[in-house]
């Protein structure tokens, strides 16, 4: 598999990996300067020259992985009789600089209502580097037209129209953090009670008030719920330092929760993301 193909593929998987470039080569080495592969916790895809020097590089980056590591490093590397070696002598005889990035394991997060509120938070949201899932059961909120402004989105975008939203809470990656704030309490309602039978979900946000999830509480309990269940769900979503009632600020408050979640999941899971 080409490493590019590799990249996408831990993406889409949700693995953290390391992407080894040779970025420089002196004298003689088998892969000129350019040359990259792709380091997983189990498998590597394509090459920068075999031997001792790709032995070195693919167990570095699983220290690397193993460690959690969060910023890019090089290796200079001689590839002669006389170098040091703990996987084999490699004669080339010339020396090589690589540089190992980590690969993240990037947020996602699923936004079930696409209007006001829910298209702020997307442009938002889009500027970052997440996977960004857009959901609504109105094929007008989802249209293209409409969500033309994320066309320059720094995030990947999926889009939904599901006459059944809840549908989609089986489809996002696991640890998607669900913001849920449709224009339908019914629908809202509905969601909680699938998000909660969802174990692979990261948080759990509804937007509302005290009196909208004082009303959610006793349905869900009716449904089966027990207060452990109950306490995933975070109601009114947002930083409470921010406040205002306008689709923007309330979007900007959303988002700035977020962040707080994304730092909080990268700090105990050990794992760039």
């Amino acid at each position: 598999m080409h490493w590019l193909q590799a990249v996408e593929r831990l993406r889409r998987d949700r693995e953290a990996g390391v992407l080894v470039t040779l970025i420089e080569v002196r004298g003689h080495a088998p892969r000129r300067a350019g040359a990259k592969m792709v380091v997983g916790a189990e498998q590597v895809w394509d090459t920068v020259g075999g031997g001792n020097l790709e032995a070195t590089v693919v167990e570095r980056a699983r220290e690397m992985l193993a460690a959690g590591a969060r910023d890019p490093e090089q290796l200079e590397l001689g590839l002669s009789d006389k170098a040091p070696s703990r996987h084999g002598q490699q004669c080339c005889g010339g020396e090589v600089t690589v540089l190992l990035e980590p690969l993240r394991v990037v947020p996602a997060v699923a936004v079930f209502g696409v209007g006001h509120v829910g298209l702020e938070l997307a442009r938002i949201l889009a500027r970052h580097d997440v996977e960004l899932h857009l959901v609504d059961s109105r094929a007008a909120q989802v249209s293209d037209e409409r969500l033309a402004v994320l066309a320059d989105a720094t995030a990947q975008v999926h889009v939904h129209h599901s006459p059944v939203p809840e549908l989609v809470l089986g489809q996002v990656p696991r640890g998607t953090h669900v913001l849920i704030m449709t224009h339908d309490h019914a629908e809202d309602a509905a969601l909680c009670d699938v998000a909660l039978r969802c174990a692979h979900l990261g948080s759990i946000g509804l937007i509302g008030s005290p009196a909208k999830w004082s009303r959610f509480r006793g349905r869900l309990l009716e449904e089966g719920h027990g207060e452990a269940d109950l306490a995933r769900i975070t109601t009114p979503i947002g930083s409470p330092g921010i406040t205002g009632k306008d689709p923007a600020t309330i979007a900007v408050s959303v988002a700035a929760e977020l962040v707080r979640v994304f730092e909080a999941d990268r700090a105990s899971s050990g794992v760039r993301r």
